[in-house]
């Protein structure tokens, strides 16, 4: 079942870059590559550490930590060390609010 939350504005998340936000007790990056939003679970699959801190580039994110790379639009692994993929999220916009599907 899908729930819809508002976790920023798209004037929160510039172009190629990113936004770490929490909802309840998940941690969530946004990720704004040419002015699409995207979202993934905040936490590399390989040492658990913040996305967020990490860099955009060609549809993907690297982790700062050891340079695994996710696709950021379905948070498939594009590079190692990690092996498994990161949670994906639903997103839509409603103006400039943007809304993560949680449920």
């Amino acid at each position: 079942m899908s729930r819809f939350v508002a976790v920023a504005s798209l004037d929160e998340v510039p172009e190629n870059d990113t936004k770490g936000v929490m909802v309840d007790d998940l941690a969530i990056v946004l990720i704004n590559s040419g002015g699409d939003i995207h979202a993934l679970e905040d936490c590399c699959s390989h040492e658990e550490f913040p996305l967020s801190a990490g860099e955009v580039a060609a549809g993907e994110i690297t982790c700062t930590l050891h340079g695994a790379r996710f696709d950021i639009a379905t948070g498939a692994v594009r590079a190692l060390p990690a092996v498994m993929p990161v949670r994906r999220f639903d997103v839509r916009l409603d103006g400039d609010e943007i809304q993560v599907d949680v449920g």
